[in-house]
Order: C-alpha cells, then structure tokens, then sequence
C-alpha cells in the first residue's frame, strides 16, 4: 500500500516540532545552571536585603500601630460613647461620648465627596479625552499635583481667607454684628474637597487609559459621537477605576485634621447656626474623630485620655474599611481588561 500524499510531509514538520522543543529545554535549562553557577555580587546582596528589611520594617510599623490601637481601643470603647454627646468636664467619666464628632466625620466626608467627585471627574475626562488647549491643560495638571503636596494647614488657612469675605456669610457662621468666622461645614466641606480632587482625578484618568482604543473606534464606528462616547462608553467602563479615587479620597477627609481645626471650629458638640431646619447644621460648627481624639490625648487640652483611645480606634476601622474597599474595587477593575 502507498502512503498517503502529503503524510510524509505531515511527519518532518512533527519531527521538526519535537526537535525544536527539545532544544528549548536544553537551552532553558542551560540558561538555568549558568544562573545558578553565576553568584550575586555583595552589592546586589546587600541592596536586596536592605529592601528586605526595609519592607519588614514599615509592615512591623503598621501593624504594631493597629495592634495598639486596637488594645487600647478595645478596653475603653463602650455602647455609652458611641450614642453620647461629649460634654466638658474635668472628671473623665463625666466627658460623655463622642457621638457629635462621628456625626460630623460622616457630614464632612459626605460634603467634601459630593463636591470633589463631580468636579475630579470632570476634570479628568477633560484632561483624558480633550486635553485643549496644550497649555491649559498642562497648567491644571500641574495643579493637581500642587494640591498633592500642598500642606494641609495651608490650604486651611487659605480657606479661611476666602470663607471670612462678607458674600461668603450665607455659608458660614457669623456674629450678630455681622462679622464673618468663615467657620462652617460648608466652609470644612469646600476645602476637603481640594484635599480629595487629586485621588479622584487620578482614578478616573488611570481608569480610562485603561480603556482599550479599539473600545472609543467602535463606538465611532456606529456613529456616536466623542461626548456621546464618553457618557455611555467610557465611563462605565471606568465606573472602578472613579469608585477607586472617590474612595481614597474619601479616606483622605476622614483622617484630616487641620481642616477641622481652623474651618470647622473643632468644637466638643455640633453648634448650629440659624433657624433653617437641616442648613443650620451645615452652616455651624462642630468636629470629626480626628479634632476629638487631638483634643483628648494626653497632648491636647481635654481630659479624656480613654475616649479618645476609643474614637482613635474606631477612626481606624473606618479608614481600614476605606482601604480594603479600594483593594476589592481595584481587583474587579483589573479584571475587566485582564
């Protein structure tokens, strides 16, 4: 019987297949012995185990920081403090909770988040997507990374410089004389916002050069406009990369306390201001976790060491629960385009 035609052809190319894998895994595993026979240099060794060490160092620091935080934390922390007002006192037992602070972490964070999302978001499609004028653009991003590093006090006080202006007294706490603190939630709330725009921005920019090019030329290519892309293409597709930003910045505001000291007034109970029920609030004083758990330390000027242990732990739980949320939320984003 003749082979068939063309099985002879078939056979070389398996056989030239089989030799080609053979000689990849001799030269895999000659490339391995080298490495093996070929030692770091000291300078190599010493550079990995500063970094080594370096790692373990700043995980020893946080987590023996939790761990304390949660010791002290644990031991002090009681139904009473969450559901009391603080009061002044010089007897610890008789300072309350700090309820009228975690009231006004949760107002400030929610003021702060509904300015600074919109605004971040905005900015970042237009710097993505447009980025027209040139210089207008590398002028706004050059502003963002400013808020970055901008201390924090500093932007308080400048806060304070515009909030205490006479237009600005429908949104801040004012005297009967008609002189302006600028001292308010909305005044707080402005300012966080800047503190959060920058980790909005970079989410939602991240997010969106994510997004495949393919992605926008479909779009195109069924007759959509670029706006029209962008409001029902690419920004869901971006929906993690936003939720992302948001959430850190969130995380930002809630751990911020120069802020609340110098626009928000830190004081021990929400102070409202006028007889508008709701706006009232927002247009007084009051504190957060952080301006409490300064002014009870034994570093500050209260005299509750224990609940301010207390607050501090229950701070924590709340920027940890931040942070993991991020990391969920980023793993769905990943995989997406993965």
């Amino acid at each position: 019987m003749s082979p068939m035609p063309g099985s002879s052809k078939g056979t070389s190319v398996k056989a030239r297949k089989r030799r080609a894998r053979q000689a990849a895994k001799k030269s895999q595993g000659g490339s391995r012995k080298v490495g093996k026979k070929n030692s770091w240099s000291l300078l190599d060794r010493v550079g990995l185990a500063t970094a080594w060490a370096t790692g373990l160092l700043l995980c020893s620091i946080a987590f023996g920081i939790t761990i304390y935080l949660a010791f002290k934390g644990i031991q002090y922390i009681n139904l009473d403090v969450l559901i009391t007002s603080p009061e002044a006192s010089t007897e610890q037992s008789e300072t309350g909770g700090f309820l009228d602070p975690m009231v006004g972490t949760v107002l400030l964070t929610v003021l702060g988040t509904l300015v600074a999302a919109p605004l971040g978001i905005a900015i970042a499609v237009w710097l993505t997507e447009y980025g027209r004028p040139a210089a207008l653009a590398r002028f706004v991003e050059a502003g963002v990374e400013i808020l970055v590093g901008a201390p924090s006090i500093a932007i308080a006080i400048f806060g304070l410089l515009i909030f205490q202006q006479g237009f600005m007294a429908p949104f801040s706490f004012a005297a009967e004389g008609g002189e302006v603190f600028g001292r308010s939630f909305f005044a707080a709330g402005a300012i966080m916002s800047l503190i959060a725009l920058p980790f909005v921005v970079g989410g939602t920019r991240e997010a969106l050069n994510a997004v495949p090019k393919h992605v926008r030329e479909a779009s195109y290519a069924l007759g959509k406009d670029q706006a029209s892309t962008i409001r029902r293409v690419l920004l869901p597709s971006a929906r993690s990369g936003i939720a992302t930003g948001t959430t850190l910045g969130m995380a930002q505001i809630v751990g911020e306390t120069a802020v609340v000291v110098v626009l928000l007034g830190a004081t021990l109970q929400i102070a409202p201001e006028g007889t508008v029920p709701v706006l009232d609030i927002f247009k007084g004083t009051g504190s957060t976790l952080t301006s409490y758990v300064y002014q009870n330390s034994p570093a500050g000027e209260g005299n509750a060491p224990e609940k301010a242990y207390a607050a501090a732990f229950v701070l924590m739980l709340i920027v940890v629960g931040l942070n993991l949320i991020v990391n969920l939320i980023s793993r769905k984003g990943q995989q997406q385009w993965g």
